[in-house]
């Protein structure tokens, strides 16, 4: 059985979520991530209206795509911001989702992204029996001060639930943690829930995500090392290109067709190595 590949919403940062679902659709994916992160990319949020809701879940059913997860990054180190994601877990519910992903701060700020195994346990447990309850899997994805597969190792294996587990983003784990995805992943597999599949050009903390299979990561052979350990879960497809392109506001000729080919261009990477 194949791994399902859906694509992350933010791979069209600074876009409408509706010119996101008609490119990931248009590509040839049937699954999305879809991004609720505020302050960075909120293609849907909890404080959305249920007509708003509504009328996404009905863009998505139009265009054949189904949602596997919800990108909801909270600071989970603050006991305030608990209560936000909680509200995002409820959020991947209406939307059916399997899966809900959050780093331990907040997302591309650095906000009290620090090193504390302890609090992040602790807090993480707090959210079990509203993920048990939704029957949603948090998965955290490898980002700032835990940079790697390791360091996530520690705090799935101390929360010891199976409600949680690591979201391994290929190329996080360079830029954080200055290791290779192939060689990282062999502490931690066993945790490893959810992969954000992301290409990068330069072996660096140099931001530079280009489509799949354009980068310099081997990322053929990162799947197949999952696929001997028994990995079943999803892929998540994560482009954000160089640091100026993300940034910058989208609103320049060519953007959205210079996103849309770099999302094809996966799809038939993907495809030429028997993956779609």
């Amino acid at each position: 059985m194949k791994n399902i590949f859906a694509v992350s919403t933010n791979s069209y940062h600074g876009f409408t979520l509706d010119q996101a679902l008609e490119g990931i659709a248009a590509a040839g994916f049937k699954y999305v991530e879809l991004v609720a992160v505020k302050n960075w990319t909120e293609h849907v949020m909890a404080d959305m209206s249920e007509e708003e809701l509504n009328r996404v879940k009905q863009k998505m059913s139009d265009l054949g795509l189904k949602a596997v997860a919800l990108s909801g990054h909270c600071n989970i180190m603050d006991d305030q911001r608990l209560k936000d994601f909680e509200d995002n877990i409820d959020l991947a519910k209406k939307f059916d989702c399997e899966f809900i992903v959050t780093s331990s701060g907040e997302a591309h700020f650095g906000k009290d992204e620090r090193v504390a195994d302890d609090v992040l346990v602790k807090n993480i447990k707090k959210l079990l029996p509203k993920l048990e309850q939704n029957q949603i899997k948090l998965v955290l994805e490898i980002h700032g001060e835990y940079g790697t597969g390791e360091a996530l190792y520690r705090v799935t294996q101390e929360v010891n639930s199976p409600w949680v587990g690591i979201n391994y983003d290929t190329a996080n784990v360079v830029l954080y943690g200055g290791k290779l995805p192939n060689d990282d992943v062999k502490v931690c597999v066993d945790d490893v829930k959810y992969v954000h599949l992301k290409d990068k050009v330069g072996i660096n903390a140099v931001w530079n995500f280009p489509a799949i299979g354009t980068g310099d990561l081997d990322l053929a052979g990162f799947m197949d090392y999952l696929d001997e350990h028994g990995y079943t879960g999803p892929y998540s497809i994560e482009l954000e290109y160089t640091e100026e392109f993300c940034m910058r506001d989208k609103d320049q000729p060519g953007d959205l067709d210079f996103a849309n080919k770099a999302l094809k261009d996966s799809y038939d990477y993907l495809k030429s190595i028997g993956r779609v």
